[in-house]
């Protein structure tokens, strides 16, 4: 069984709805050899990472970077795992009511220190989420589930 990590912060409920997709499409019917584990950036800790083989972060944008929750999240687990993970494909996903390019460069910076590797095109999700948004994340959900169960990454 192959483990997937989906970390997220929201705070108006945008990035939530997204992370809500990204999780139904990790769990949909056809990925069956995936366990999900699903937690707020508040909840989520270096141990969650030393369990998952792959990774969806998702976070708004606030002021033209990540959410400070998700640095957090980052920054607390960094030195914890350091030396101890195994490369672990990586997806991303923003909420933005901007251009969402400064939390995707933010995260991407970060996801470069830590033995991630971004695996899937990231979603932007720009001004308010509709319908095409959350099938992105349901697709980026699926895929990386999907790779993982098939041993692609």
């Amino acid at each position: 069984m192959k483990h997937l990590l989906i970390v997220y912060h929201t705070k108006t409920g945008n990035t939530g709805r997204l992370a809500d997709a990204a999780l139904a499409g990790a769990t949909c019917e056809d990925v069956t050899g995936v366990d999900v584990r699903f937690l707020t950036a508040a909840r989520a800790g270096p141990a969650d990472l030393l369990w998952a083989h792959g990774l969806l972060l998702g976070t708004p944008e606030n002021l033209g970077y990540m959410s400070g929750a998700m640095k957090d999240f980052l920054d607390r687990t960094f030195y914890e795992v350091e030396g101890k993970l195994q490369p672990l494909p990586c997806g991303i996903f923003v909420a933005a009511g901007n251009d969402g390019t400064g939390a995707l460069r933010a995260l991407r910076r970060i996801v470069n220190g830590y033995p991630f590797e971004e695996v899937q095109e990231p979603v932007i999700a720009r001004g308010r989420i509709d319908d095409h948004h959350l099938q992105q994340c349901r697709e980026l959900g699926m895929a990386l589930a999907a790779g993982l169960e098939a041993g692609i990454y």
